[in-house]
């Protein structure tokens, strides 16, 4: 009986995983996208790019609870495929994100589409690029709250070593 027991803990425990619980970023994080975002153009106010960098560490804390996510990412995935969970993959991600910036921040900056390894089944994998407004996808910044759990990983397209990204033009998701 006890064993029994046992298992079913232990088989709880592996379908539900480890729930990530959202937590307010560090200023120094927001500060630091926000200077990035400040960067992509000369004529992008301090203040325009401080609230674009607030909003998106914002909606990914709002995502991290709408997706009841699970760590690490690839866990989550499988949640999501065996229907344990709703949503949470990383074009998922990047699609509520693209579709919530680009509603509001029209004047100074462009949203991308990005996906690497496109086509490998368990390879794939998807992210938002800020551009400034008429700038190259080439040129902009990697917005991927996927990759670590909930934690938004951001950097500058050319500086994210685990990726090679490609523009995805013609993937809509609105």
């Amino acid at each position: 009986m006890r064993r029994c027991y046992f298992r079913l803990i232990v088989i709880t425990f592996l379908l539900v995983g480890c729930s990530v619980s959202p937590t307010r970023a560090p200023q120094s994080q927001i500060d630091r996208l926000s200077v990035l975002l400040y960067g992509l153009d000369r004529g992008i106010a301090r203040k325009e790019s401080m609230t674009l960098s607030l909003d998106i560490f914002q909606k990914t804390r709002n995502l991290t609870k709408e997706f009841e996510l699970t760590s690490p990412a690839l866990w989550h995935n499988f949640l999501v495929n065996i229907g344990l969970r709703k949503k949470g993959l990383c074009f998922h991600w990047s699609d509520a994100l693209y579709i919530h910036l680009k509603q509001k921040y029209k004047k100074h900056f462009e949203f991308h589409l990005v996906g690497a390894n496109i086509g490998e089944y368990f390879l794939e994998h998807n992210a938002l690029v800020i551009v400034a407004k008429g700038g190259k996808v080439e040129q902009g910044i990697v917005i991927d709250p996927w990759r670590n759990s909930g934690n938004l990983y951001f950097s500058t397209i050319q500086n994210d070593s685990k990726y090679k990204w490609v523009h995805r033009k013609n993937r809509g998701c609105e």
